[in-house]
């Protein structure tokens, strides 16, 4: 179960940092907090961290023997971006279909699954 769990979430990840680099990353923008504006280029930002989950997605699978290591940087890393989440909605920034508040408002509670799925897949 972990192992398809794992599977699954390296390939949503790689999936999302593939749509940051091309086709989403418009929709994207709407979740870099102000304060990232502030030190990067929205554009830069979206691009980065589209890198970055490329990168975290393929190494839940091709590096098997960092596998928790793997899953806590994930893990933090969902925690890190947390903040945009949270300003798209105070700010009500439209993306990717959240479009009212309160469809902002839920999408604040999916961020700890992604937190407790990267910790547990990795687990051994």
């Amino acid at each position: 179960m972990r192992t398809a769990a794992r599977w699954a979430l390296a390939s949503a990840m790689v999936f999302a940092g593939i749509s940051h680099l091309t086709w989403a990353r418009k929709e994207f923008r709407a979740q870099v907090p102000d304060f990232a504006r502030e030190l990067m280029d929205e554009d830069g930002v979206v691009v980065a961290s589209g890198v970055v989950e490329v990168l975290l997605g393929a190494s839940l699978v091709a590096l098997p023997g960092s596998r928790r290591r793997v899953g806590a940087i994930l893990a933090a890393f969902f925690i890190a971006i947390f903040p945009g989440n949270i300003e798209q909605w105070l700010r009500r920034r439209d993306g990717f279909g959240l479009d009212t508040d309160r469809k902002r408002f839920f999408r604040l509670f999916f961020q700890p699954v992604l937190v407790a799925w990267a910790l547990w897949s990795t687990r051994r």
